[in-house]
């Protein structure tokens, strides 16, 4: 296939398309009325703060607009079109049941403003979302306020930081995480005003239980932690761990990340977390990405119950309403209460797969990954670290370090070159304990057919990067645009998107 930039040519923005007095639709007598009506409203606009020429904006006809959205659509990769092994930041597909539930009327139409009184149903499907996930983790309730698992994170980072204040605990102001934690571990908890101290990894992948008791002390308000963690592995020793935090007035947290690696087969307070948040579109497949909107329900158990953000639902008499009088609540994270849409397709998600069918999904994405795992560490120049013939959970890691050291071919250009398979890339260089690092999760969503195409494009890439480098080094060859300069792109002040308008003439600043 050749791509855009080798045929030389780009999808033009919408201001560079069309030509004047070019319209989709005419509706001469409606036009007539509005610029009739807005001619009496100008005059109480002083002539200072009108504008002395018309904007300038695209004018298109209706086939132009929709061939150039239809066409900016097809450039855009989406877990719809194929397969989306994105380990840690899960892309699972999303059942197109929930999204119709989610798009009809009663969902669409309703507004927060409402009295309690018009929106029971609303109240009611949050209120038994928020009771399931309590059920599923094993927590005693839980608010669904959070926009976002990094969110969730944040708020609970906070509530730590409220309990031991509560306490009166004024000297713990260190929070623990591990070295293989996802990112926005230390980054919650420094915005949340801890000083972050990190705890090195073992030689089984597990978090170096001699080193938390080494790092554990008096000044310890919490241990931030994933299980199955970043590396796909169960951390064994939790109960050991568990009791190494309590045991100094620390608090237990859970990064739920990673929950469908053990939904339905073990709940995080089994486990002694006192605190999770849910990644809602990892766990229970409702959208992702794009800028959102998205969901981190956030659970607690009873004693910290009192910290939850603000309003949280209560049912009294089979009537349901927001409740605000929390002296004790970290107070409100966002607008209103939570992405009422995207929780409505968690809530439909789980009633259609009931307990059995969460649990067996569960089952299959943990059979996916260790069957992939088993299959890819094979190939030439990949390897599993930490004891190949362990047992993974939902996801695993794989290093390209000795393909680089053999072929020069680094992960990025590993991921790069299987966008040419129509595959999106995995998770790169995260977690950072692991030299050229692939993180991969296929999800229980993907069928053996398709597991066993996605191990088969990695030996073609395998044999390309001992073959023929070059081809996998100026990947990708097939997509829209080709290698960006990716120091460009990520420097703030360099990347301009905007359309200046000026008078008479447009200018495109990027």
């Amino acid at each position: 296939m050749t791509s855009y930039r080798q045929a030389k040519w780009f999808e033009p923005v919408i201001f560079e398309m069309g030509a004047k007095q070019r319209r989709g639709y005419t509706f001469t007598q409606l036009d007539k009325e509005i610029k009739d009506s807005l001619g009496s409203q100008l005059k109480c606009i002083p002539n200072k703060l009108r504008r002395n020429y018309l904007p300038d904006l695209p004018e298109l006809s209706e086939v132009e607009i929709v061939r150039h959205y239809t066409k900016l659509s097809q450039m855009a990769f989406g877990v719809d079109l194929g397969s989306y092994p994105l380990g840690s930041c899960t892309m699972k597909y999303n059942p197109k049941l929930n999204e119709a539930v989610a798009s009809s009327d009663n969902v669409r139409w309703i507004h927060p403003y409402q009295d309690e009184s018009t929106v029971q149903g609303a109240l009611e499907i949050m209120y038994k979302l928020s009771r399931q996930l309590a059920e599923i983790t094993g927590m005693y309730a839980v608010s669904l306020q959070p926009a976002a698992g990094s969110h969730g994170e944040f708020a609970g980072s906070l509530i730590i930081r409220a309990c031991h204040r509560f306490r009166r605990n004024s000297n713990k102001d260190e929070m623990l995480v591990p070295d293989s934690a996802h990112g926005t571990n230390p980054a919650s908890a420094a915005m949340a005003g801890f000083k972050v101290i990190v705890v090195p990894s073992g030689a089984d992948g597990c978090i170096n239980v001699d080193a938390l008791k080494n790092a554990v002390s008096a000044k310890t308000a919490g241990l931030m932690l994933t299980n199955p963690n970043t590396l796909g592995i169960f951390e064994k020793n939790i109960l050991e761990i568990s009791d190494l935090i309590h045991e100094v007035d620390a608090i237990l947290y859970y990064d739920g990340a990673n929950l469908n690696g053990i939904l339905g087969k073990a709940k995080p307070r089994d486990m002694g977390f006192d605190i999770v948040h849910i990644n809602i579109h990892k766990t229970f497949s409702t959208p992702h990405g794009g800028g959102g909107p998205g969901a981190g329900p956030i659970g607690v158990t009873k004693e910290l119950e009192p910290f939850l953000p603000i309003p949280r639902i209560l049912c009294e008499e089979g009537a349901y309403r927001l409740d605000y009088n929390r002296p004790n609540s970290i107070g409100k994270l966002r607008s209103f209460y939570g992405s009422f849409d995207i929780l409505v397709r968690a809530y439909s998600y789980i009633l259609m797969m009931g307990a059995k069918g969460l649990e067996t999904s569960t089952e299959i994405a943990v059979l996916n990954a260790n069957y992939l795992a088993t299959k890819i560490s094979v190939i030439r120049g990949f390897e599993l670290p930490y004891d190949a013939n362990k047992l993974r959970k939902h996801e695993f890691v794989v290093s390209c370090s000795k393909l680089k050291k053999e072929t020069g071919i680094t992960a990025k250009q590993v991921a790069k070159r299987l966008m040419d398979y129509g595959i999106h890339p995995p998770t790169i260089y995260f977690p950072l304990i692991i030299d050229e690092a692939l993180m991969i999760e296929p999800t229980e969503t993907e069928s053996l057919e398709e597991l066993d195409r996605l191990v088969t494009i990695f030996a073609q890439i395998s044999t390309e990067s001992y073959e023929n480098p070059k081809t996998v080094r100026d990947a990708p060859h097939n997509t829209s645009i080709r290698q960006l300069d990716e120091a460009k792109a990520a420097h703030p002040r360099m990347l301009r998107l905007s359309w200046k308008m000026h008078k008479n003439r447009s200018k495109h600043d990027s």
